[in-house]
């Protein structure tokens, strides 16, 4: 009887330990499944030469045969009879190198994280549907299914994904599913209009409406107008001021007389980096070396691994194009063919506005607009959660657009709250694919142009180039039509003359063509000047980018693809060039030093970095302790500046006036040395304490916060204090899983030089082009071609991208074409 005992007890311990190490606990994957060496994490390993340099793959769906040369970055080059065929091989060979990322973001999109990590994530995924990504990608998705050319793409794209991870077993599954434990479903078009929506939301779904309503209601009109002017960088706009207008302006909707906005309200917690931008820039041929222009584009994401962007070459009947694409949207996005050069940096404009609802009563059926309650439209989504029941939420859908806070924030009695409905063109139906699409085939202006009248969301600045000597630059996706400062607050939802009332034609929307200064270029700057007659947004990126490339590119003469490339890597702080000199003259003054403050003492630390901060030449090196001084004290001096009325010591939530406007403050409203600051202006006291603050008090605090920070984290000034490591570029795994990505890249830029390379965000994509008889281009982004850690290509580019440097792309005209840096050949055919 003992010995059936102990038998019985050993069985069971075995199968617990078994059932254990076979299913997930927690965060701890089934490591009996991951550790296995029949189909865990072993089978995932890859090395140059386990990559076939000769294959044939026989696959179900195709129609003819197509073949893929493949060069020595894994960059394939896809040469298709057809365009079914064509998309089908793109979504094949994209999935094949990147499956996991791009069905792992449609998750994201979809607000369906918790399925795979559980509770955790439930809050995320409600707000996704709550800020509608599902509900905008479900309308794109009908209007690309509506055109027979995107219907034809998307549909042969899915199917080439399909074949891919239908040829999968468990033990093929890329590595992160099962460290994740679970597995590939199948791809639907869907899937690829909510990474549209995705890019939607990173690019246009920040807003300060609700922001600057606190404002309003606590300081009045005066100071919004005084501190949050509408442009307050209008320099440098991307459409020059003067450009002549090809069209007759529409009639801008009359602004209300009861345009008041005062209302708090919650503001979303998960908004996207105020710090994503791009640059773009081309030259004319009279501007450069050839005599035909030359093109440039490198857009600033976040970085991660595997990369935001997958290099490709499509070639068909009708098309050869070569360029980037977001894993899981066919077609190129940014790139060129033998006549035109594209690219594209985003707008900033506003397109996103929040509305003040009257429900009629508690149970939330209806609200009140243009003087009569309206139905509400209740959606129920059911979020599944792993290891959970599944759970229900409810979303009210109005005629802006759905309510993505639901708590009660304001009562005018017992049954009637305020909730806060969303209108985004990213809800709005578009065909961005199309537009893409025809962009990969233009010959000329006239085919750019075409192309554009398509794309909806993101706002894109769509740079462009030709080899007739042509260049252009065209702020484009749907605008609403707005009276001015419409949507600079939150809108009153009650009344119908706070909607939107129709769209900006978008063969109006700001343009130029073949200017006489000989280039175009956007830095996320303005659209245009301020005779443009629409309203687009009142603020923008700050114009430092903006300002230092078109300050180079009117310096620029006999432009080769290398001055372009100089430039995307051009390190120089206009930000820093324009203040530091007035905050060392003024923290080191000495006319009144007896009556106004005291000087630093010559052996202080502070005195040190002064000496350091007067030798700088302004560029963020990787080497520059300066930069590291300078970064920290200005940002605190700014904090220090703002904080007590702007900042959190308000009570408020509410944001700080643009670097433009602050610069002005100190320039030339902080007083006089001569004077002691008597007569600065009132913003420079800190209102939390007893004492009347100057300027020279915030820039002694801040130099000494600056000083101090720094002499923590690396100990007494030297090299240590070094940009590069108080910058930290990390290229992190795109989960955050921890030793699959990049920390501590050694490398220069600031998010304000035109490399705008930061801790988190960077040129996730340089690409340099010069067209011609025979088109050259040149690219790199920071990471590789494949998506599994444990390839070659996972990270290969990562060091010629830390230094600048860009690989001359491979640009086939034939399938059979020799070229030295060819290593392989695949062939896919049609399964029997």
């Amino acid at each position: 009887m003992l010995r059936i005992l102990k038998a019985g007890f050993v069985l069971l311990v075995t199968l617990t330990l078994t059932w254990t190490l076979n299913t997930k606990q927690g965060d701890v994957p089934p490591l009996a499944r991951l550790l296995s060496p029949y189909r865990g994490m072993w089978q995932n390993g890859e090395a140059e030469a386990d990559v076939a340099a000769q294959q044939t793959l026989q696959l179900l769906g195709l129609h003819q045969p197509v073949r893929v040369r493949f060069d020595d970055r894994r960059v394939p080059h896809i040469f298709a009879q057809n365009e079914h065929d064509l998309y089908y091989a793109q979504g094949y060979l994209t999935a094949h190198d990147r499956l996991w990322q791009m069905e792992f973001m449609t998750r994201v999109a979809a607000g369906r994280i918790s399925e795979v990590v559980g509770p955790k994530a439930l809050e995320y995924d409600r707000f996704q549907r709550r800020m509608g990504l599902p509900y905008g990608a479900e309308n794109t998705l009908r209007e690309m299914l509506r055109n027979d050319t995107t219907r034809l793409v998307l549909e042969s794209y899915a199917a080439g994904v399909n074949a891919y991870i239908n040829s999968l077993s468990p033990k093929d599954y890329p590595f992160e599913y099962k460290l994740l434990d679970y597995a590939p479903e199948p791809w639907q078009p869907l899937k690829s209009a909510l990474l549209l929506k995705l890019m939607a939301w990173d690019l246009s779904g920040r807003s300060d409406d609700l922001r600057l309503s606190n404002i309003l209601s606590k300081y009045g009109p005066e100071v919004v107008r005084d501190l949050f002017p509408d442009y307050p960088n209008r320099t440098d706009a991307i459409v020059p001021p003067g450009t002549p207008l090809e069209f007759e302006p529409r009639p801008v909707p009359p602004t209300p007389p009861s345009f008041t906005a005062a209302m708090a309200g919650k503001l979303p917690q998960r908004e996207p980096d105020p710090e994503l931008g791009s640059n773009n820039f081309a030259v004319a041929g009279s501007r450069s070396a050839s005599g035909l222009p030359l093109l440039a584009n490198d857009p600033h994401l976040q970085l991660n691994l595997p990369s935001i962007w997958y290099q490709a070459q499509l070639h068909a009947p009708g098309v050869n194009v070569y360029g980037v694409t977001i894993p899981g949207a066919p077609t190129i996005i940014i790139g060129f063919n033998e006549d035109v050069a594209w690219g594209v940096t985003n707008v900033g404009g506003d397109v996103l506005d929040w509305y003040q609802l009257k429900f009629r009563d508690a149970r939330q059926r209806e609200y009140w607009h243009e003087g009569r309650w309206k139905p509400v439209r209740r959606v129920v989504e059911r979020i599944a959660v792993r290891g959970q029941p599944d759970r229900l939420d409810t979303v009210l859908y109005t005629h802006h657009g759905p309510i993505v806070y639901d708590q009660q924030e304001k009562v005018f009695n017992k049954q009637t709250p305020i909730r806060h409905a969303l209108r985004w063109t990213a809800h709005d139906g578009g065909n961005e694919v199309l537009a893409f699409y025809r962009l990969n085939r233009a010959h000329s202006y006239p085919d750019y142009r075409r192309a554009l009248r398509t794309y909806a969301s993101p706002a894109q600045n769509f740079i462009f180039a030709d080899n007739r000597n042509e260049i252009a630059i065209q702020p484009n996706g749907r605008f609403p039509l707005k009276w001015p400062d419409q949507g600079k607050f939150i809108l009153d939802g009650t009344d119908a003359r706070y909607d939107w009332q129709g769209w900006i034609p978008m063969e109006q929307n700001p343009h130029v063509k073949d200017p006489a200064r000989g280039f175009v270029s956007s830095a996320n700057q303005p659209s245009a000047g301020f005779d443009y007659p629409y309203y687009l947004g009142w603020d923008y990126a700050p114009s430092d980018r903006g300002h230092r490339i078109n300050e180079r590119l009117t310096q620029l003469r006999g432009a080769t693809p290398d001055s372009l490339r100089n430039l995307q890597n051009d390190n120089l702080g206009v930000n820093a060039r324009q203040m530091l000199p007035w905050m060392l003259s003024t923290v080191t003054g000495s006319k009144m030093t007896d009556n106004c403050f005291l000087p630093l003492l010559p052996n202080s630390p502070e005195y040190a970095a002064v000496g350091a901060l007067a030798q700088w030449n302004y560029r963020y090196e990787s080497d520059a302790v300066a930069a590291s001084v300078f970064e920290l004290w200005y940002n605190d001096l700014v904090k220090r500046l703002w904080d007590d009325d702007f900042g959190s010591a308000a009570g408020l939530e509410m944001r700080y006036p643009s670097r433009a406007r602050t610069n002005q403050l100190l320039l030339r409203e902080s007083g006089s040395m001569l004077t002691c600051f008597q007569k600065a202006s009132p913003w420079i006291d800190d209102r939390t304490t007893a004492k009347r603050e100057n300027v020279h008090d915030l820039l002694t605090a801040s130099l000494h916060f600056a000083v101090d920070s720094l002499t923590r984290k690396f100990g007494p000034m030297g090299p240590k204090w070094a940009w590069a490591n108080q910058k930290s570029t990390d290229i992190n795994h795109l989960a955050n899983l921890t030793g699959f990505g990049r920390q501590d890249i050694d490398c220069p830029g600031s998010p304000g030089s035109v490399n705008a390379t930061g801790p988190r965000n960077g040129p996730s994509w340089r690409m340099v082009v010069a067209l011609g008889p025979q088109v050259k281009a040149y690219g790199i982004f920071p990471g590789g071609q494949s998506g599994n850690p444990a390839s070659a290509y996972y990270d290969d580019m990562i060091e010629s991208w830390r230094v600048g440097k860009l690989d001359e792309l491979v640009f086939l005209r034939a399938a059979d074409e020799n070229h030295p840096r060819l290593q392989a050949a695949w062939r896919l055919e049609a399964r029997p």
